[in-house]
Formats: structure tokens, sequence, C-alpha cells
């Protein structure tokens, strides 16, 4: 495979620190502020693109930045998989830093230079972690997420949002401390490098005890994918504003565990060695375990941001169990899944900001009727949850297909149980909220009845009477189709919100009729790791 050298990656990772200068000497200047947030992630999305053709080519980009001592190297590597969480990463953090300014204009919200600087911090660091080219760049720029996501996930300052935070940080920086960087020493120690490669490197140097050991470690280290039970952080870092949600969910955070865990199983461990000692299948069950009990944990959320983070922990660990059953398919539908899921997690967190803005309801009993009043924000609600079930034709159909025939390949029938089981649960917990916003009614609140039979009691009757008359009868078609188109607007949240997510929700449906570049790159990942 043919190797380029390019300081393209680098570019791609720093245009971030700019942006983070340039935020900060606008921070008197809102406009000014927004428009530097927008142009570096319209740019970092560039410089990704342009390194596109060369991966569909075969070809790899790498870029060596400095020896810390040595055998731990700074080191940047662009192949089919880096090119896959970038062009998700850069390509949301567009869409969520329009929704982010619409968000936190609209809410008048505090120290909105911090939330920009850190935001912009957080997606250096993504796309580090994306085109890291061994474990210790990867695990720099894991703890780089974690550290600049803290004040985000605490950026309202509550004594909740402090507890959230704590928690988030604990978990995430103690496992790292705790569990992968000891997982990183040992496989220095017996493989000799930290570099990623094919098929693997721990082949023929660790006994094989201590591979299981050494898997053990870089699954709980690696704890953004919030397998059970280290997952307790994600519903706590639900304290934070809703783009930080879509962030930690969608964007960055969750996706770069997911991505890590890809890279370490399939470039550290390799196929065929945890195959030859079955913990493939080992590690298959676990995640099962995760999805089924997030998924009935889901049912019982009433907040929706908390059941929307029961869904992403059961969504994230069909990821796990794609790559762990180690079958050409499983680990196309897994890779997929990353994909779809980035998509269809973004929408329905925006939805529920949106929801948020416009009527200040948080909880799932409160949105009888919803669907009427805000039916932009809830149609997109509902084309990702469908999604999420796994129903054509939309997305997540396609990445579920792909889990079930590696299921298939490698004769794990119990998994096809799991993974239908889970489909059902979904729609559990998503369709009783698309059916209660369209079709229930909402049931006013005592002072809309107040305010209602106040107005009325005001106006004699004839006058209503003759008002009413008057009105129906001189109102032309195109004034009333006018004022139902403003009806709606007025009831939406603002567009720089709706506009994002309905942009989301339409990349859903797109995924399921031309996924042929997320399939094409998951195929040449599948062709690399197992030639």
């Amino acid at each position: 495979m043919e190797v380029l050298t390019s300081a393209r990656p680098i570019y791609a990772v720093l245009v971030s620190l700019g942006a983070v200068a340039l935020i900060g000497v606008s921070s008197k200047r809102p406009n000014l502020r927004e428009f530097w947030t927008l142009i570096a992630a319209v740019l970092k999305f560039s410089i990704v693109v342009s390194m596109l053709p060369i991966i569909l080519q075969g070809k790899i980009i790498e870029y060596f930045l400095l020896t810390v001592v040595p055998g731990l190297e700074v080191k940047f590597r662009v192949d089919a998989l880096s090119m896959i969480f970038a062009l998700i990463a850069t390509g949301l953090w567009i869409v969520a830093s329009v929704y982010s300014i619409g968000y936190m204009r609209s809410l008048n919200e505090h120290a909105q230079t911090r939330f920009y600087m850190f935001f912009a911090v957080a997606l250096l660091a993504a796309t580090g972690i994306a085109f890291s080219g061994n474990l210790f760049t990867m695990f720099i720029f894991y703890e780089i997420l974690t550290l600049s996501t803290y004040p985000l996930v605490a950026h309202q300052q509550t004594r909740e949002a402090t507890e959230g935070a704590q928690k988030y940080l604990a978990y995430l920086l103690g496992t790292s401390i705790l569990f992968l960087l000891p997982a990183i020493f040992l496989t220095y120690y017996y493989a000799g490098s930290l570099e990623f490669s094919n098929h693997g490197i721990l082949v023929n140097h660790v006994p094989n005890v201590m591979v299981g050991i050494i898997l053990v470690l870089f699954i709980a280290g690696l704890a953004k994918t919030a397998l059970m039970p280290l997952h307790s952080w994600l519903p706590a870092a639900m304290v934070a504003p809703t783009p930080v949600s879509a962030l930690l969910h969608a964007v960055a955070v969750v996706k770069a565990g997911a991505f890590a865990v890809i890279r370490v199983v399939l470039y550290v461990f390799g196929v065929d060695l945890l195959k030859n000692l079955g913990l493939g299948v080992i590690l298959a069950y676990f995640a099962s375990f995760t999805i089924i009990v997030a998924s009935i944990v889901a049912l019982r959320q009433d907040r929706l941001k908390l059941r929307l983070a029961y869904s992403t922990i059961s969504q994230l660990a069909y990821v796990v169990l794609g790559v762990a059953l180690l079958t050409p398919s499983s680990i196309v539908g897994s890779i997929l899944h990353i994909v779809v899921h980035a998509f269809g997690k973004i929408t329905l967190f925006l939805a529920a900001g949106a929801i948020y803005v416009a009527t200040k309801k948080v909880y799932v009993s409160e949105l009888d009727g919803i669907g009427r009043k805000m039916p932009l924000t809830m149609g997109a609600f509902a084309v990702a949850a469908i999604s999420m079930i796994g129903i054509p034709p939309l997305g997540g159909f396609i990445s579920k297909w792909y889990l079930s025939l590696g299921a298939l390949e490698a004769q794990q029938l119990l998994v096809i149980v799991v993974l239908l089981i889970s489909s059902l649960l979904n729609a559990g917990y998503f369709l009783p909220i698309i059916y209660a916003a369209f079709f229930k009614e909402a049931l006013p609140t005592e002072n809309q009845q107040q305010d209602q039979l106040s107005t009325v009691r005001e106006l004699p009757k004839p006058i209503l009477t003759a008002a009413h008359l008057g009105i129906v009868a001189t109102q032309p078609d195109s004034f009333r189709q006018a004022s139902v188109f403003s009806k709606i607007r007025a009831n939406e949240a603002p567009l720089l919100m709706v506009i994002p997510l309905l942009i989301t929700a339409g990349a859903v449906i797109v995924l399921f009729f031309w996924p042929s570049l997320f399939l094409t790159l998951a195929r040449m990942v599948v062709a690399a790791v197992m030639a």
C-alpha cells in the first residue's frame, strides 16, 4: 500500500487552534466570533475532503511531527478508517456550529466565548484522534478531548452541572489513567512498538493470557464508548447545553471512543489473534449485554435527553459488537453504524434542544400534541428515531443489515436474537414519543386556560361573532395559506436551529439510498485488515 507524506493532517488538526485564538480576541464582537467559528469549521472540513481522493485510490497519508523520547512519537496517519471518522466529525461540526449560534442566542446564554473556544478545542482533539498514527498520539488527543469537554459539560455552572461534570471527568480521566495507560505500556513492552498495523502488532509477541488482560485494559480504558458498567458518566453529562450533548453523542466524544475501539481491535490486536483465542466472541457477548440492558433502562426514562443518552449507550454497543465478531460484514456494519448513528443521534438531540427553546419542555410526558405545533422539528425527530430502530428506507437499516449478515457469517445466532430484541426495544422507547407528538391532544396549562377565559370574557358576544364571520368571509386563499405557514414558523425554534436538524434528518434518508462513499471506505478497511 503506497504511503504519501503530507502535512495536510496536521493542518486539519491545527485549524481549530487558530479558531480558538480568533474567537478569544473577538469576545466583544459576537458576530465576528461566530464568523470565525463557522469559517474554521468549513476550512477544517475542506482540508479533510481534499485528502479523500488520495484515500479512495488505496493510498495512506502519513506525517511525522516529533519524537518525545525514543519509541514515543507524535505521528499522523490518514487511511480509510481515519477518513470516515474525520468526515463525520468535521462535517457535523459545521451543522452543530450553526445550531449552536441559534441556541446560545435564543437563550441568551452566558460565557458564549468560552463555549465556542472549548467547542473548537474538542474538535481539534477529535480530528487528532482520527488522524493518530500510533497509540501514543491517540492517547494525547484522547485526553485533550476529555479535558476540553469538561468546561462544556459544566457550562451552566449550577450545582447539578458541576456534579455532572465532575463525574464525567472522574470516569473518563480515571479510566484512562488506571486502564488505558497501562494497556499502552504493556503493548509497547511486548510488541516494542505503538504503531498501528493492518494485521496488529501483538501477534506472536504476547502470551495468550496477557493478550486477554491487555484487551480488558483497553476496553475499560476506552470508557468514552460507554459500555456497561462504565457508562454512568454519559447520563450525568446530560446537564450540558444541547449543542454539547450533540457534541458528546454524535460529533466527537462517544464516536471517538467507538473509533478507538475499532482501531485497537483491528490494528493493535489484529483479526487473526483475537479469532484464534476466541476473545472476539466474549467481547461481542459483553456488548450484547449493554445493548439490551441500556435499551430497557431507556424505556423507563421520562426526561427526553436521558432517554436519548441511554439510547446512545445501547447504539454504540452495536459498533463494539460488529468489530468483535471479526467477520467482513460485521466490521462493515460496525463502521457504517458510526456514520448512521452520528446523523440520527445529532438530529434527535438538535430536536430536543429546539423543543426546549420553543416550549421549555424537557419531559417525554409533556410532548403530547407537540408534533402539530412543531411539525418540522418533530418530523425530523421521527425520521431519526425510525432510523435508530432500523426500519427502511432510512440509514439505520443499512448498518443493522450488515451487522446481521456478520452475525450469520460468525455463526452467532444469539447475536441475531439480540439485534431483533434491541430493535423492538428501540421501537418501545421511540414510537410512543412520535405517537404522542402527532396523535394526542395537548392539554392546555392552567395559565393558558385562564388567559383564554379572560380574553373571551373581555369581549361582548356580538363582537366576537361579527369578527369571526368577517375574517372568514374576507380572507383570500393566499392569505390563509400565508397564515398557516406563519403559524408553523411561529411555533418552531429559530431557523438557525431548525435548518441544521432538517439537514441531518435528510442525510439519514440519503444514507439509505446512497451509502456508497462510506460503504466503499468501510470495505477498504476490511480489505486491509483481512488481506
